[in-house]
């Protein structure tokens, strides 16, 4: 199972990352957090946790856990702004099992290595 959250984690947030920079939808969506300086910013951790993942899954387990752990942090900030500008449970619930998942991956990770 493990291997299946690290891809299917991985590859979402590759898709998110490359959205920050390519997408109109994922720019209005930083214009409507309140965020738009920071939506390449955003970009490019998603890249490199989503790289982060996948290269610690071939290469060091060490890498693949603190890139679990950074995706988790940036989801549980994410699940944060979605509640302060009021999303509803529908919108905000992506961010938080994105979290929850990397969180996942992190333990089970450092229980293991």
């Amino acid at each position: 199972m493990l291997t299946i959250f690290t891809f299917f984690s991985a590859f979402s947030f590759l898709f998110f990352g490359f959205g920050c920079f390519f997408l109109s939808q994922m720019k209005k969506e930083f214009v409507r957090y309140g965020l738009t300086k920071f939506r390449k910013v955003v970009g490019v951790l998603q890249l490199v946790g989503g790289l982060g993942l996948l290269l610690g899954y071939f290469y060091s387990p060490t890498v693949q856990a603190a890139a679990a752990l950074s995706l988790s942090i940036l989801m549980v900030l994410g699940f944060g702004v979605r509640l302060k500008i009021k999303d509803g449970i529908f919108q905000s619930a992506p961010s938080l099992l994105y979290a929850l998942l990397n969180g996942y991956i992190f333990y089970q990770l450092i229980v293991t290595i």
